[in-house]
């Protein structure tokens, strides 16, 4: 046999898996498409294994800290935005009153508060930041964590160890990628790609409208499909694209989108699908070897702009880690008092993949092999997992 995305015929030998042979191209040249894939298997999905998997939620567009999970209820309307907190089933966290289904879940997930970094404020460099926990340099595309936990872990029940759904990140401004392949790992350890949306028949309809009767919903329900079947990590792209397609990025005016749908639209669509994903593997015994990451890449503009929205801020945001062994419930550092910078635990990207690492049960001292003579730690040496997390 030969591998078809070498540059000559490669015979096959036994240290050589499965995954290396079904990555993105080849499974759609053999005809494995997603609805095969999520037909394989039956009987294990009725009984899921207790390896750790991920589900990474990238909430492209980056949403803003002011309106969703750190709100300032006692700042200046230009600040405090046009959204009240609401409530949460943990009595010391209060949320966006955009999320009513979230809120009742805050005893299974926390929330960093505090998370930053100091790169360039443009789309590109937080995806990098918090997929690959490096900042993109000298042309040498780091790997994502999902490929790289695949690239360590194989493939299992025949499942390509990482899929991305719905497809890669478009275009969203810089010239930079993604952080969404395997880098100098290399193509064969790209995470799987369909070309074909599932067939979900085999889910009833009540759960499916939970889920969200859209795109980002559905995808959610086929994460959790994914994950029973074998797949180790699976990452979604809640927007392809930041341009003419209304998304967390609210600017405020064309082609970028407007605060009001965050309430209208965009809020709704991740309460839905995020409350709806915790509950169903909380009812499947899947939470607690599941982890459940949601994430944009940056955060917003304190002060709303002249045309309503907020613009990019990297200095701080807000995001959510569940499941996994991921303590839920608590709250990990503070703003100040127009949420602009952290005053408490700053947290950094690097340090949220770092914690996905130690959560997926991979060594931190891990070093993986480069173009270069020296080989690549997969995190930088001496970064730590988020304590207060675990």
């Amino acid at each position: 046999m030969f591998r078809v995305d070498a540059d000559g015929p490669v015979e096959f030998c036994n240290r050589l898996s499965r995954r290396e042979f079904l990555h993105a191209g080849s499974l759609s040249m053999m005809g494995l498409t997603l609805p095969s894939f999520l037909a394989m298997n039956q009987a294990d999905a009725a009984t899921p294994d207790k390896d750790m998997n991920c589900i990474f939620l990238f909430l492209v567009g980056g949403p803003s800290q002011l309106d969703t999970f750190d709100m300032k209820p006692d700042a200046p309307a230009e600040i405090r935005g046009p959204f009240k907190p609401t409530r949460t089933n943990n009595p010391d966290i209060q949320i966006s009153e955009i999320f009513p289904r979230t809120a009742k879940h805050a005893d299974k997930f926390s929330i960093i508060r505090t998370l930053h970094h100091e790169a360039a404020g443009v789309h590109d460099a937080g995806h990098q930041l918090m997929q690959t926990g490096r900042y993109y340099s000298n042309n040498l595309e780091q790997p994502n964590a999902g490929c790289v936990y695949g690239y360590l872990r194989g493939a299992k029940h025949d499942m390509p160890p990482h899929v991305l759904l719905p497809r890669p990140m478009g275009n969203t401004g810089g010239n930079m990628p993604h952080g969404q392949s395997a880098g100098f790992l290399g193509k064969a350890h790209d995470p799987f790609v369909p070309n074909d949306e599932l067939d979900l028949s085999g889910e009833s309809q009540a759960l499916r409208d939970a889920y969200g009767q859209n795109k980002f919903g559905q995808n959610c329900l086929r994460a959790r499909r994914l994950i029973e079947r074998g797949a180790r990590f699976v990452t979604i792209n809640m927007f392809e694209t930041v341009f003419n397609e209304t998304t967390w990025d609210i600017h405020g005016a064309a082609p970028y989108s407007s605060i009001d749908c965050y309430r209208d639209y965009v809020g709704p669509m991740f309460d839905h699908a995020y409350s709806s994903l915790l509950e169903d593997l909380s009812q499947r015994g899947m939470l607690d070897n599941t982890m459940v990451i949601a994430t944009g890449e940056f955060g917003r503009t304190p002060k709303i702009n002249p045309a309503g929205g907020r613009d990019h801020w990297p200095q701080v945001w807000s995001m959510l880690m569940a499941g996994g062994g991921i303590q839920g419930g608590r709250v990990v550092g503070k703003t100040d008092a127009i949420g602009a910078y952290p005053i408490e635990r700053p947290v950094t990207p690097q340090e949220v993949v770092a914690t996905m690492y130690h959560q997926l049960g991979v060594n931190l001292e891990t070093e993986l092999p480069s173009p270069s003579s020296r080989p690549v730690p997969i995190v930088d040496y001496g970064t730590k997992p988020i304590q207060e997390l675990l």
